[in-house]
Order: C-alpha cells, then sequence, then structure tokens
C-alpha cells in the first residue's frame, strides 16, 4: 500500500542521498506523499484531472518539493499549459512536465521531438525515455515495449534540449515485476549515460 511504498522510498532517499519521486493517483494520496518524496509526479493518463493537480501543487508547496505531470498521450505539448497554470495556481513554482510518448495507432507510441522546444516555453521539460518506447497492450493482457529504442530516443531528446531525463532500469530487466520490456539493463546505464551528456555538451 502507500505507507510501505513511502517506507522503501524513505529509507533509499536516507541510505543513498537522492531525491525520490512517486506517482500519485488520487488527491487524498498527496499530503502523505510530499511528506516524503521530493518530486510527486502526476502520471499521464491523469495529467487533466484539475483536483489531483491542485493537491498535489498545495503538498508539495507545503513540503517544499515540486511536482512533474506527465503529457497525456492523447494531448497535444501545448495543452500542457493549462496543467502547468493549475499548479502554479496552487502555490507551487516548482513544477516541471515530461514528454512521454504521443499515442499511434492502437499499441504504439511516438515521440514529436517538437514538442520538448514547445513545452520549454512554458515549462522546464523532462523525457521519459523508457516509456516512451512502449507498446500499450501490445502483449494482449499486458503492455510491452521495445528498449533497443531508449538510446536513439534519449541522444536525440538531448540534442534537442531538456532539463531532466528519466529512465527506468533494472539488473534483470526480463525477470522484472513491470516495464521489463522497455527497461534499460542496469550495466548498460554508465555508457548511456555518457553518451548522452556528451551529446548535451556538444548541442549547447
Amino acid at each position: 500500500g502507500l505507507g510501505g511504498g513511502l517506507e522503501v522510498l524513505a529509507k533509499i532517499k536516507e541510505e543513498f542521498g537522492v531525491p525520490v519521486t512517486t506517482d500519485v493517483h488520487e488527491s487524498i494520496q498527496c499530503l502523505e506523499a510530499a511528506e516524503i518524496v521530493d518530486v510527486l509526479q502526476i502520471p499521464a493518463f491523469l495529467c487533466r484531472q484539475t483536483d489531483l493537480l491542485i493537491a498535489a501543487g498545495e503538498a508539495a508547496a507545503k513540503f517544499g518539493g515540486a511536482v512533474n505531470v506527465k503529457k497525456g498521450q492523447f494531448l497535444k505539448p501545448e495543452g500542457m499549459l493549462h496543467a502547468v497554470t493549475k499548479v502554479k495556481a496552487a502555490g507551487c513554482d516548482n513544477v516541471f512536465v515530461t514528454e512521454r510518448g504521443t499515442t499511434f495507432g492502437y499499441d504504439a507510441l511516438v515521440v514529436d521531438f517538437r514538442s520538448l522546444d514547445i513545452m520549454r516555453e512554458f515549462a522546464p521539460v523532462c523525457f521519459d525515455a523508457t516509456h516512451s518506447v512502449q507498446k500499450p497492450g501490445g502483449g494482449g493482457n499486458v503492455t510491452t515495449g521495445d528498449r533497443r529504442f531508449v538510446p536513439p530516443l534519449t541522444n536525440a531528446a538531448m540534442a534537442v534540449g531538456i532539463d531532466a531525463l528519466f529512465m527506468e532500469t533494472h539488473p534483470d530487466p526480463d525477470n522484472a515485476w513491470s516495464d521489463g520490456p522497455n527497461m534499460v539493463p542496469l550495466h548498460e546505464m554508465a555508457a548511456l549515460l555518457d553518451r548522452a551528456l556528451a551529446i548535451r555538451a556538444a548541442s549547447r
């Protein structure tokens, strides 16, 4: 449950000294989560839920955290300005948005890299490289993905310009409990990030 998950995140934060984030799906979860995590994340499918955006903004403002609103797969980039405005109206100026692909047919996502520039006009932008290669419902009753496209999409996002990068990793993605097909194997992360940072430096 929520309490158990937050306990795990609190231990990670204390042991490794890094900021932590988690999704919130209901308004009632925001205050409890914001007391522990540094970034409240609004899932893409909930990016237009006004009560959730306001609750997250209020909770993050109370505890000095941030709100990350993931762009809905169904939404044009300009549409995210409304979400950002709602979070700021709730008192949280530390808000950013995440690109994670756009619906392309029944079980595919594509990334329109123009959205990075468009959304940076009104908020810092994060690129979610692993969820962008998902195939929603591609496995019938489960979501699949294709991790081989994570590096090129990451490199492209770095070349265009972003403020943050989100990726899921696992020592053994094929045996992960969820999102395995789009996760980056842990042993590949260092090289992937080194290359991404080099591209970022060259494109500045």
